[in-house]
């Protein structure tokens, strides 16, 4: 029993090599960083037309569900402060097939991300450059956050922290101009908060509306997980991953709840998804000039953040596949500087096949990157919770240390988390969303074959004799 305890409180080994300098605060801006996306300065008003103003519910439901996500994840993270985070630990405590498929469906999630960003900046750049040709500023921004992943994780880490402080800086200042517009005289007749019973009332769409948006809130806490994966870098995990977590969730609760709120009393929600950013709306009202660039400024900052932890995240989680044999094992090979540079390569294949889908499909390659990408992150929400129903149980019978953070309501709570995101997963087919099942389930089922197919090779005497025959050959 006691080879036991070391083992699961040491966590994977196979992983060691990368170099714990992240803190408590950069941890928590990068999360921060990663879920503040252009979804919530450009795309809000989708969430507020399906459900009107009772989308205010729906991201309080949505904040609910991540909550109990962070609950969980926090209490594996620290028993488990690996980059291979929620994939290592469905390997270790449910089985190496479902290790393998959450690693691959997040890695390519964030490597289909990666894609879409760096070609949203192209047309952000074009506000300033109308002339210059958008692949420049694919290449160039590319090749600028490539480096900044490429030299260390403290480098990336204070590229990420920045990001963050200026998006989180336009939500507070949003939030302060919005009341200044209320209580300073600025408010028009037809804003205030009759605008959240106007127009059909709270609930115009009924409860179905607030339930669909509740799927469309959650792609706005997207990257609160990053935490996890963060963690094999992390100074002191036990202390800064819990209170990264807790501070994480809090803020972007009341960020998005206050900054909806406020959107929904500026700008009559039937207009929410037609008229320009409620951001931009603001500064026109309190008469600050070129608010239209200020606003290009902080969607490209969003973008380039959004890149920029996206990179981080595929390069971990190839890294965790590589040192799991799930991967060439070249991929798995660290720097002088503590960096997989080989997994970050491979990683920012996102980048070139974002050019390719695009040229050849032109009216579907933003769906089909986007469908593939949301169904990977959704699915390794869900089995977080699936892994923690695994991990309670196996941590106490191993004998495994107490823990600095637990999560409560144990099972009940965890139960709960896994039924409402597979609830609102399903309810995606009967949306707009669809797509997102279109493209995951045929996802997972190559994943499968591929699986199958590598393990029944890789254990197949034969084969490994003729391979090894080959290899001396060779050498």
């Amino acid at each position: 029993m006691a080879n036991n305890k070391t083992h699961l409180k040491n966590g994977n080994g196979s992983e060691n090599g990368l170099k714990r300098e992240l803190k408590t605060n950069q941890l928590t801006m990068i999360a921060m960083g990663c879920a503040i996306g252009t979804g919530l300065f450009l795309g809000s008003g989708l969430a507020i037309s399906t459900a009107g103003p009772s989308v205010l519910i729906s991201y309080a439901i949505g904040a609910f569900i991540v909550l109990l996500l962070m609950g969980c994840l926090s209490e594996m993270t620290v028993a488990h402060p690996t980059s291979g985070s929620f994939g290592t630990i469905s390997e270790k405590y449910i089985s190496p097939f479902a290790g393998y498929l959450v690693r691959y469906s997040y890695w390519v999630a964030n490597v289909l991300a990666v894609g879409v960003e760096v070609s949203a900046i192209a047309v952000y750049m074009k506000f300033w450059f109308p002339d210059v040709p958008g692949f420049v500023w694919i290449l160039l921004f590319a090749a600028v956050l490539i480096y900044v992943n490429a030299t260390s994780v403290n480098t990336f880490a204070t590229f990420e922290y920045w990001f963050s402080m200026i998006k989180i800086s336009a939500i507070v200042g949003f939030i302060l101009l919005g009341s200044y517009v209320f209580f300073g005289g600025s408010a028009q007749p037809n804003m205030g908060p009759e605008n959240l019973v106007n127009a059909g009332g709270f609930l115009p769409f009924g409860w179905w509306g607030m339930w669909v948006a509740i799927f469309i809130s959650l792609f706005s806490f997207l990257g609160t997980e990053m935490i996890a994966v963060t963690a094999g870098e992390a100074k002191d995990p036990d202390v800064a991953v819990p209170k990264a977590l807790k501070a994480t969730v809090f803020r972007l609760s009341t960020f998005y709840i206050i900054t909806i709120g406020i959107m929904l009393m500026i700008v009559p929600w039937k207009s929410a998804g037609i008229e320009e950013s409620p951001f931009v709306k603001v500064m026109e009202l309190l008469n600050i000039p070129g608010a239209s660039g200020i606003m290009n400024f902080i969607i490209l900052t969003a973008a380039l953040s959004a890149m920029n932890s996206q990179l981080y995240a595929s390069t971990r989680m190839m890294f965790s596949l590589s040192r799991g044999n799930y991967a060439p094992a070249f991929l798995g090979k660290l720097s002088k500087q503590g960096v997989p540079l080989s997994a970050l390569a491979i990683s920012t294949l996102g980048i070139f096949l974002a050019a390719a889908v695009n040229a050849l499909l032109p009216d579907s390659s933003y769906a089909f990157m986007m469908g593939i990408s949301m169904f990977g992150a959704i699915f390794t929400w869900f089995m977080v919770f699936v892994s923690h129903l695994f991990f309670r149980k196996k941590w106490e019978t191993a004998g495994g240390r107490k823990l600095p953070v637990k999560m409560l309501g144990f099972p009940y709570l965890t139960i709960l988390g896994a039924v409402l995101l597979l609830s609102l997963m399903i309810t995606t087919w009967f949306t707009g969303f669809k797509i997102m099942l279109q493209f995951g389930i045929p996802w997972l089922l190559f994943l499968s074959a591929a699986y199958f197919i590598f393990n029944k090779r890789r254990n197949n005497p034969e084969k490994n004799e003729s391979d090894a025959i080959l290899n001396k050959r060779v050498n």
